[in-house]
């Protein structure tokens, strides 16, 4: 058996590399929104974050690696979209440099055409991608879904719901519909807010 990161938003990180070209498949905003929600995720499987009135609280005192409970802590009432969105970008930095200090990537700066600037990440150890890949894979097949590992499960969801395709394929997500909403359902409230983000922001896009 090969080890993979604890956390959920490092795990979540690492299935956005493509093994194959050696790269991260997703930039930006998306990825945010992946990570954060693998956060929220986290807190709330967990009990370290609850629900009231569709909105996330804080539940059981506990470690908050990323400080996303801290932040619901000190606010009014928001929506799981709101803290999705939130230090969508910032998160994507911390989870990139706890996986470089745990000694599971590389970062490299590179020029795009010898003029721009940008990071090359590089998995130590690609089996890794492949062990959380095969464990989002079996979440989809096989044993009842009350019984899948819960952080597997939650892959699935987090990955459906921010188009993750090294997880999730297009012809995977309608083969198996319905096992990735009930993986979903299990998963809390931050995936479904996942992809309500990403549809919010795709709306303004088309529109503006």
């Amino acid at each position: 058996m090969v080890e993979v990161p604890e956390s959920l938003p490092a795990r979540m990180y690492l299935l956005a590399y493509d093994t194959t070209r050696q790269k991260m498949t997703k930039h930006g905003a998306h990825l945010g929104y992946v990570l954060r929600a693998a956060a929220l995720t986290e807190l709330y499987l967990d009990g370290r974050l609850g629900e009231e009135r569709r909105k996330p609280v804080p539940g059981t005192p506990g470690d908050d690696p990323y400080g996303v409970l801290a932040q619901i802590a000190a606010s009014r009432p928001r929506s799981w979209q709101h803290w999705v969105r939130k230090d969508s970008k910032a998160i994507v930095a911390a989870v990139r440099d706890e996986l470089v200090r745990g000694g599971w990537i590389r970062v490299r700066t590179r020029k795009a055409l010898g003029l721009f600037p940008y990071e090359q990440v590089t998995v130590k150890d690609p089996r890794v991608v492949k062990e959380l890949w095969g464990g989002a894979s079996s979440a989809l097949r096989g044993r009842p879904v009350a019984h899948v590992n819960s952080y597997d499960a939650a892959a699935v969801a987090l990955a459906a719901a921010g188009d993750l395709k090294t997880v999730l394929p297009g012809r995977d997500r309608r083969r198996h519909k319905r096992r990735i909403e009930e993986l979903t359902a299990r998963s809390g409230p931050a995936a479904p807010a996942v992809r309500r983000v990403i549809r919010q922001q795709q709306a303004a896009e088309a529109g503006g």
